[in-house]
């Protein structure tokens, strides 16, 4: 089942960050970037979001599950998404702690 739109715009809304948070539309499903690094995915109108260790940290009770099959498990967020302060420092910590994306070759 892909995502809607209407959730992307939710959860883009929840964090909040001018400008610095975007969407591209992948296989009916979205990535999340901050930047140009990408730190979440949408699948299914469910928010999975990249690993880290300070975001494990953070989370504490952790649900992890892997956003498509064959997919790595990501912490699949879905009690927190009303909760906007919450979510906002996940992303901030996330981001942070995830490496530069690689520059692209030029064709």
């Amino acid at each position: 089942m892909a995502s809607d739109q209407k959730f992307v715009d939710f959860i883009i809304d929840q964090i909040d960050y001018s400008g610095q948070v975007s969407y591209k539309k992948m296989f009916g499903e979205y990535g999340l970037y901050f930047d140009d690094k990408l730190f979440a995915l949408v699948c299914d109108n469910k928010l999975f979001v990249k690993p880290t260790l300070s975001g494990r940290a953070y989370i504490k009770d952790i649900v992890e599950a892997p956003p498509y099959p064959g997919a790595k498990n990501q912490f699949l967020i879905e009690e927190k998404l009303e909760d906007r302060d919450w979510l906002k420092k996940l992303v901030s910590i996330t981001v942070a702690e995830l490496p530069e994306p690689k520059p692209k070759k030029k064709k």
